[in-house]
């Protein structure tokens, strides 16, 4: 849940977006005042980029959840990290790397204490 905010908090310092794109001069150029910007072309174009959305977050109505088993978010993000973890692939290391990084762990531990034997 922590990971899920933090891209929240990415978003924010990211800061506000002044271009011509990010104030959609264009769609109130397209619809004027009094009506609403769902069809406009540049809402159709950004909409899915626009707003920062949480990947747990549940925005479904209340008997869609409830009839989807009614997870809260902490069951989302056990589920989420646990799939996370079941389909990490870890990046090729060169054997070179991995021997010189073996070599560097086992000289610190003779010299560091170690509580695990």
């Amino acid at each position: 849940m922590d990971a899920d905010q933090l891209t929240m908090f990415q978003k924010l310092a990211e800061g506000a977006d002044f271009s011509e794109n990010g104030q959609a001069m264009d769609a109130i150029r397209e619809v004027g005042p009094g009506s609403h910007y769902l069809g406009a072309a540049h809402t159709r174009a950004n909409f899915e980029t626009a707003f920062w959305r949480s990947g747990l977050a549940d925005n479904n109505s209340f008997e869609q959840w409830r009839d989807e088993g009614e997870k809260d978010i902490v069951a989302r993000a056990n589920t989420q990290w646990k799939k996370m973890l079941a389909d990490y692939v870890a990046p090729p290391l060169d054997p070179s790397i991995d021997e010189s990084l073996q070599a560097f762990m086992a000289k610190r531990k003779e010299v560091l204490p170690d509580s695990v034997n």
